[in-house]
C-alpha cells in the first residue's frame, strides 16, 4: 500500500529517535550492569527492548506503504557519565521522542492515515506513561533522598 512521502519521512524520524534511545538504553544498561547497580541495570535493559520493539513496529509500517526504513540516521544520542546524567539524558530522549510522536500523529490525522495515527498513539502512549514517567520518578527520588541512598536502592 502506497502512502505519501511525508508520511513515511515523519516514520523515518520516529525511528532515528527510536534507534537513538535503543542505543542508549542499551550503553546505559551496561555501564549500570558494570557499577554493580542491577536494579537499574534490569529496568534500563527492559526500556532497550521496548524501543526495539517501538523500532520495528515502525520499520513494518514504513515496508507496509512502500517505503524504505532508515537505519543509519540516529537523533538525539547523549551517553551520560553519571547516573544523574544518564537518566536524565533518557529522559530528554524520550521528551524528543513524544514531541515528535505528536507532530506525526497530526500529520497523519491531516493526511487521513487513521492506522499509523492508532500505531504511533499507542507509542505515545508508552513512551509518556511508562518510560518518561518512569525516569521522572527516579530523578525526583535523588533528589528527595539524595544520590547516595538512591544509589544504594540500586544495587
Amino acid at each position: 500500500m502506497k502512502s505519501n512521502t511525508a508520511i513515511i519521512k515523519a516514520l523515518n524520524g520516529l525511528l532515528a529517535y527510536e534507534l537513538a534511545a535503543m542505543d542508549q538504553y542499551f550503553i546505559h544498561s551496561e555501564m549500570y550492569a558494570d557499577w554493580g547497580l542491577s536494579k537499574l541495570h534490569e529496568r534500563i535493559a527492559h526500556e532497550f527492548d521496548d524501543e526495539k520493539g517501538h523500532a520495528k513496529e515502525l520499520i513494518a509500517r514504513i515496508l507496509f506503504l512502500e517505503g524504505k526504513p532508515d537505519m543509519i540516521t540516529r537523533d538525539g544520542l547523549n551517553i551520560g557519565s553519571d547516573v544523574p546524567s544518564m537518566l536524565q539524558s533518557d529522559l530528554d530522549v524520550e521528551y524528543a521522542v513524544a514531541k515528535a510522536l505528536k507532530s506525526a500523529i497530526a500529520l497523519c490525522e491531516t493526511e487521513k492515515d487513521f492506522v499509523t495515527r492508532e500505531i504511533l498513539e499507542k507509542l505515545l502512549d508508552d513512551t509518556e506513561k511508562d518510560h518518561a514517567f518512569w525516569l521522572e520518578q527516579q530523578l525526583g527520588l535523588i533528589k528527595r533522598i539524595g544520590l547516595e541512598n538512591y544509589l544504594q536502592s540500586q544495587m
